[in-house]
């Protein structure tokens, strides 16, 4: 599901227009973004944490010569951790 489609079925449930699902799930995703650059965690219960992660600077291998080492600067990644209500509902999911 893309986030067009993902807006109609908001829009679907709610009641609100597809411009207001819009707006809505992308302010979602703005706050998302400015919680996770200052450090902090957001919990949805029953959903998920979302939470920034240090990665700390390390030795890597040029894709383009495998035999050259470089440098891979420190960064802040994304992470989401599942609630528990998420992973029970995958757990009775048959795989295919």
């Amino acid at each position: 599901m893309n986030k067009v489609k993902l807006a109609e079925t908001i829009s679907e449930r709610t009641g609100l227009s597809k411009k207001q699902a819009e707006d809505f799930l992308e302010a979602f995703v703005e706050v998302v973004k400015d919680t996770l650059v200052n450090r902090e965690e957001v919990t949805l219960a029953g959903f998920g944490t979302f939470m920034p992660k240090f990665r700390s600077a390390r030795m890597g291998v040029n894709p383009q010569k495998p035999d050259e080492r470089i440098q891979v600067h420190a960064v802040i990644i994304p992470k989401f951790k599942a609630g528990k209500n998420l992973k029970d509902a995958l757990k009775n999911v048959q795989a295919e």
